[in-house]
């Protein structure tokens, strides 16, 4: 096995508008819209504790207090439900919060592209692999799709990114993989373009919201190069590690639901309430009467 170091870090780009789901959005940040009953932020945040990640940095902006509400304590709310005797909604009201120092905070200030929010991170990452996680990719799955990333980056060292194959009409939507050799679920990155026409794209298989990457990312983020849509892709910088750097894409097991579309958002959360044992029954006799 190759000799890597721990993921401990992770980057959660949390400063986008939301105009996707305005109203909804204009006074709640995007990554606080519920899925059954709990925020798409908490479910990334969820999926990156069980792949061992032990500190958390949220690039935020304007508008966006309420996912630090979200992580802190509620001390009212929390003494309500003691005084109650409501322990099982105390757990859960206390399951997001961790230790003091495990949180960080750092604003974009300008909405320069999912690049340049990972660039406003460097300093609290500094010379250590970390992961990147966006909360509008929901993933369901029985092992945390990064769980998954950090397995194999443990084998394969370099950098690991979430890859599916999505139809070729909706590929000009993606950042997208030329492939190479193939190991089981693991694919060698060759190349990587961001949002290609159909007709230019190296394959059908696409990046999702999630990444292992290596601190060298950040001296070709520095340059703040624009790209595709006139911002700083991440992609871009991506592509410049390959020729040096082990890059493969990880085919996870698990399903994803982009919850930045609506109709993604909407299927999310009937998957996940049909796994829910609390109310599976009453809302599949729901659908089934919609038959």
């Amino acid at each position: 096995m190759t000799s890597v170091k721990p993921v401990r870090k992770a980057v959660f780009p949390v400063g986008g508008l939301g105009t996707r789901f305005l109203p909804a959005t204009k006074s709640m940040p995007k990554e606080m819209l519920p899925v059954v009953d709990k925020p798409l932020i908490q479910y990334a945040v969820e999926e990156a504790r069980a792949a061992g990640v032990e500190e958390f940095i949220f690039v935020t902006g304007r508008g966006k207090s309420a996912i630090e509400d979200h992580f802190d304590h509620s001390f009212e709310l929390q003494q309500t439900l003691a005084a109650k005797g409501k322990s099982e909604m105390l757990d859960e009201v206390l399951a997001p919060i961790m230790e003091p120092g495990q949180i960080c905070y750092v604003r974009q200030q300008e909405p320069m592209g999912l690049g340049h929010a990972i660039w406003c991170a460097r300093h609290l990452i500094g010379d250590e692999p970390f992961a990147i996680l966006l909360a509008d990719d929901l993933i369901k799955s029985e092992t945390s799709c990064l769980k998954q990333m950090v397995d194999l980056y443990g084998e394969k060292g370099g950098n690991v990114i979430a890859a599916m194959e999505v139809p070729e009409a909706h590929i000009s939507r993606y950042g997208v993989i030329d492939p190479g050799n193939k190991d089981g679920r693991a694919t060698e990155v060759l190349g990587l373009v961001e949002k290609p026409p159909q007709a230019e794209a190296p394959s059908n298989l696409a990046v999702i919201g999630r990444y292992i990457l290596q601190p060298e990312v950040f001296e070709h983020l520095s340059a703040l190069e624009r790209g595709s849509g006139n911002e700083v892709q991440l992609t871009d910088a991506m592509a410049k590690l390959i020729a040096n750097q082990p890059f493969h894409g990880l085919a996870f097991e698990g399903k994803r639901f982009d919850c930045g579309d609506k109709v993604g958002y909407l299927s999310a959360n009937v998957a996940f309430a049909l796994d829910r044992k609390d109310i599976k029954d009453d809302f599949q006799s729901y659908l089934d009467g919609l038959k």
